[in-house]
């Protein structure tokens, strides 16, 4: 498995982020809502297995402080392997590399593994926030970063 950085507008990213967000708006019943798919200041980081891109992520900054992690996707094949907790330490090491002590997400209340991975990882669940607040089905979490010495 290889953890790599990857451009925004890398049509194999693309594909997973598209993916994404076709999985989302079934889980949510279609529901409406505003979709930002990229941003040129997400930094996006894509795993590789055996030669081909199986997941998605990325970090963008909220503040100095804070990163929040975008995107992340495994494809479904690719499930229950890790890969996603894989990514994740790689995204919050990410966020320690650019000065943040803090990295923060937002998933949908559909989400229950994805929950359980962020649980599982030392996420703590806090208030929605941003564009999220008049989303009733999102759930924000945040973990602190360790300090360096």
């Amino acid at each position: 498995m290889l953890i790599a950085s990857c451009p925004a507008t890398d049509p194999e990213l693309l594909s997973m982020i598209d993916a994404q967000q076709r999985e989302l708006r079934e889980a949510d019943g279609g529901l409406d809502g505003q979709v930002t798919v990229t941003h040129q200041d997400i930094r996006y980081l894509v795993v590789v297995v055996d030669g081909r891109p199986v997941a998605c992520g990325g970090l963008q900054a909220l503040d100095p402080g804070t990163g929040e992690v975008k995107r992340m996707y495994v494809r479904p094949t690719h499930r229950g392997r890790g890969i996603g907790r894989h990514l994740l330490v790689a995204l919050e090491e990410l966020a320690f590399q650019a000065g943040h002590t803090r990295v923060c997400l937002e998933t949908g209340t559909y989400l229950p593994a994805a929950i359980a991975l962020y649980r599982s990882c030392g996420y703590a669940e806090i208030p929605v926030y941003g564009e999220y607040v008049d989303n009733p089905y999102s759930v924000c979490f945040a973990k602190w970063l360790p300090v360096a010495a």
